[in-house]
């Protein structure tokens, strides 16, 4: 790990283990280019790939043509209004209303460590092992510097960028775009790799070609949202789980995104990621400076696989800081499914007691405890305990739980606010809206204004009132509806672009109050399921809900393209009740265990009312899940096949780190007639080492079952499913 700025060459080279990153600085009059990233180089000379020795000149060799020179030049951080047509990074507008811009190089600092990012989540290092560079741009007739960070670690392949500007003139000016990271290359017959969806069917993996202007993905929900994530990928055609090169950006936030790829005129590719611009405008009056979020850039030269483990240990080392992240967490069984909001003391006790004879270990109480909350359409606001529910009181229940030996959990929706509760009525200006106008309604609810520091500190301390006056273990932070109406009482006129960037670092704000007054905690984030997996949140939280479909097929394709970038043990996944209560569907108690088993393992469902045969499954399902658990956690994750490919079987492996054992799953997803054994080939073994099949006691060497693979029999009837545990012979 090395950052080095070639004085002679003017090049600054980002060598990470396994990769480079290179800048350029022009001739006068400075401007900051993009040269290279791909695999490690030790040679700085590649500034030739600015192309500045060919036409359209440097301007300061030809100014005639400086238009035409913006609008081909390889920018690292491009603005708007001076010739380059593509898509900007930084939009600005003066108070005479003029949106030109343009950045020149000033100075720049190389030195160990990373800072923190005032407000906003971001990556970090651990007893040193990481470097920063800040290049410090300024457009002189604005008075604005722009501060350019990257940032590496010596652990890992990623790249971190984040952009700061700062207002330096004596009159204020508005940022109407503010980017965090662009990426300017040859396009290499590009194919783009996204995650949508929907709610109940998040971050299924597309891909497509790129075409001539402008594609990507975006959020403009006040969420990251279900129908897209903050995620995106080049890849070289051809490019599989193994082989290929990949170019990939995640961004640490939770809020409304911009992900975008454009291919040009001249067969380049300009990538794109930050807060999205629509409705986005900070005013930044002199001396004061705003702070874009973090984007972390990885480049694989071996495929979609070790894009994957980049991003893995990237988050597991360097951005979940949860004293849960290496542990085991507790098996859970959440009442929601089971009784929806009819439910009282006794019915948990019941469901707890039942489900304490089968080794679960924690009871979360869901919606429905408060209040006047028997539906969906009231009360949320009003956090003080329903006594008709919980006889005696919330703590009576936690004391009770908890004499059986078992953790207690709680659901919140801290962020929001029924029309119809206490709250609502003494205080209708705490919700988001536009004066005169009568606010969209979405599940009942409003949303509360957390730019407003009151709010935000109402809803904090409706949460961390009850976990001071209760012993609870675990806390579900939901929030169910995106932003509309967007409007606040607290902001100035000329402000009110800035609310869905402050309304995320009101929450950015509330959970780091929560987890620092609460470092025991286990907090898991939702939003209505998987509207707001994102490496946001992975800061406060160390695993958030992946959806609200527990159907063990529906959630093949959803955990297959969440896994593609954030780590197995951040993945809320339980076993449901089945016919599915979303889909409808039935499929083996055995099967969803094993689904489950590659996120962080719970129950859904009434376990006093299923069948017995199923309830006796959940001992040697929670056995397994204690077995497995650490390896799954921790280990390397790689994709076999997909359903989502194939049309007819999944298969995924984990391997610790050392090779030492590995776990492979396989869930035939429709039997096939007349049909043979499967030929499953595994990956990432020791060639010269041999492994022995705990189910049969058979032995076989890495480079066997690696190259030859095992054979896995055809099994009888749809959504059947197998593991296959091998360990290494000493």
């Amino acid at each position: 790990m090395a950052i080095i700025f070639d004085e002679e060459k003017r090049v600054f080279a980002l060598h990470t283990k396994n990769t480079t990153y290179m800048i350029g600085l022009s001739s006068e009059p400075g401007y900051v280019g993009h040269i290279y990233y791909g695999r490690k180089l030790e040679d700085a000379g590649a500034s030739y790939l600015l192309r500045t020795g060919e036409p359209p000149f440097t301007p300061s060799v030809h100014a005639r043509e400086k238009g035409t020179f913006m609008d081909v030049y390889p920018f690292e951080y491009p603005a708007e209004g001076t010739g380059d047509y593509r898509e900007p990074c930084l939009t600005v507008r003066t108070e005479a209303g003029h949106r030109v811009c343009e950045l020149h190089y000033r100075r720049h600092e190389i030195y160990d460590g990373k800072p923190g990012l005032l407000g906003l989540p971001a990556t970090f290092g651990r007893d040193g092992g990481c470097q920063t560079l800040d290049i410090y741009c300024e457009d002189e007739v604005i008075g604005l510097e722009v501060q350019l960070r990257y940032s590496i670690f010596d652990d890992s392949d990623a790249i971190m960028r984040s952009v700061c500007v700062r207002n330096v003139s004596d009159k204020k000016v508005y940022l109407e775009r503010v980017l965090s990271a662009c990426l300017d290359m040859d396009n290499e017959q590009f194919e783009q790799i996204a995650l949508a969806g929907s709610w109940a069917r998040e971050r299924h993996i597309g891909r497509r070609p790129l075409t001539c202007g402008q594609q990507g993905v975006s959020s403009v929900r006040g969420e990251s949202s279900h129908q897209m994530n903050p995620f995106l990928a080049l890849a070289t055609p051809e490019t599989t789980q193994d082989t290929g090169e990949v170019y990939a950006m995640n961004f640490v936030y939770s809020g409304n995104f911009l992900a975008q790829t454009e291919l040009t005129q001249h067969d380049t590719v300009r990538m794109v990621m930050g807060i999205h611009p629509r409705g986005f405008c900070w005013r930044l009056l002199p001396g004061e400076s705003f702070q874009a979020p973090e984007a972390v850039l990885v480049y694989s030269d071996a495929g979609l696989g070790k894009m994957t483990k980049t991003f893995h240990d990237l988050y597991r080392n360097h951005l979940i800081r949860s004293r849960y992240l290496h542990e085991e967490r507790p098996v859970l069984i959440n009442n929601w499914e089971a009784t929806y909001f009819d439910f009282d003391s006794d019915k948990l006790l019941a469901i707890a007691r039942e489900a304490k004879k089968s080794g679960i270990e924690m009871l979360v109480m869901d919606d429905g405890w408060f209040g006047r909350r028997n539906a969906d359409d009231s009360s949320l606001g009003d956090w003080y305990v329903n006594e008709e529910k919980l006889k005696g009181g919330l703590k009576k229940l936690v004391d009770e739980v908890k004499a059986l030996g078992m953790k207690f959990g709680i659901w919140f929706e801290p962020e929001m606010i029924s029309p119809d509760s206490d709250l609502y009525r003494e205080h209708p200006d705490w919700a988001i809206q536009v004066p005169g106008r009568e606010p969209v309604m979405s599940r009942q609810q409003y949303v509360l204004d957390l730019s407003r520091p009151e709010v935000a500190d109402y809803a904090y301390e409706c949460v961390a009132s009850i976990l001071r006056q209760t012993d609870i273990d675990y806390v579900k932070w939901d929030m169910n509806r995106q932003l509309t109406d967007i409007g606040s009482a607290h902001l100035e006129a000329d402000c009110q672009g800035e609310l869905l960037h402050r309304y995320v670092l009101g929450l950015y704000r509330m959970q780091e109050r929560l987890v620092t007054e609460f470092p025991d905690l286990l907090l898991e984030n939702c939003s209505g399921g998987g509207a707001r997996f994102d490496a946001g949140m992975l800061y406060y939280s160390p695993q958030i809900w992946c959806s609200d479909d527990t159907d063990a097929a529906e959630r093949l394709a959803i955990q297959e393209g969440t896994a593609l970038v954030y780590p197995l043990s951040t993945m809320g996944a339980h076993i449901s009740d089945c016919p599915n209560h979303i889909v409808g569907r039935q499929t083996p108690f055995e099967t969803r265990g094993y689904v489950a088993l590659a996120g962080t393992f719970g129950y859904e469902l009434d376990i006093t009312k299923i069948p017995e045969a199923e309830r006796a499954q959940i001992g040697q399902q929670v056995d397994m899940y204690h077995k497995y658990n650490e390896l799954v956690r921790e280990g390397d994750y790689d994709r076999i096949a997909s359903f989502r490919e194939n049309h007819l079987y999944d298969c995924w492996q984990v391997t610790a780190k050392d090779a030492s054992e590995a776990l492979v799953t396989y869930i035939q997803v429709l039997a096939e007639p007349n049909h043979r054994s499967r030929r499953v080939r595994l990956k990432n073994l020791q060639p010269d080492a041999r492994y022995w099949l705990e189910d049969t006691g058979d032995t076989y060497s890495g480079a066997l079952l690696m190259n030859a693979g095992i054979l896995v029999p055809s099994m009888k009837g749809d959504y059947a499913g197998k593991l296959y545990h091998f360990v290494k012979v000493e």
